[in-house]
């Protein structure tokens, strides 16, 4: 296997253990992460959207597999099983991540999963009736950011 396939192994395993610091570690100092919610996070802010999540989480489970990596670039499928804290309800997401890699280190990782899928879940019949709409999408981008804003500000 890889180095950097064992590099993505390392940071899923440390998720499931809710080991922000570890994940954290696994990123390059100027790391970029985007995904559906979280986007254009650069460097501590994306160290520290890991770190917080791994803090609030209450009932996570988490798999991962199809770890795949070069020298450059790789990809894994992991799916998330947990409580969405704002509402109470049980959501699984399924995700794709794509890694670009340097010196080791993990450079730029962006998840992609069903928005629509994800919110019909976690906000129920809002998430059903306007999930696919952007208004609702930037709504739950905006609430995300101001979370880990005040997240970062507490560990600073």
């Amino acid at each position: 296997m890889h180095t950097n396939a064992h590099l993505i192994e390392r940071f899923y395993t440390a998720f499931q253990k809710l080991d922000g610091a570890a994940m954290a570690a696994a990123y390059a100092p100027d790391v970029t992460f985007t995904d559906e919610v979280f986007v254009g996070l650069q460097g501590e802010r994306a160290k520290g959207m890991w770190k917080m999540l791994c803090s609030r989480a209450k009932d996570l489970t988490l798999e991962f597999r199809d770890v795949q990596a070069n020298d450059t670039e790789g990809s894994a499928h992991w799916e998330a099983r947990y409580t969405f804290a704002t509402t109470g309800r049980r959501v699984l997401n399924r995700i794709d991540a794509r890694f670009a890699f340097r010196d080791g280190l993990i450079s730029a990782h962006r998840d992609t999963f069903d928005f629509w899928a994800w919110s019909r879940q976690a906000l129920g019949p809002t998430g059903l009736l306007l999930g696919w709409s952007p208004m609702l999408k930037n709504k739950v981008r905006a609430t995300a950011a101001r979370g880990l804003d005040a997240f970062m500000a507490s560990q600073a």
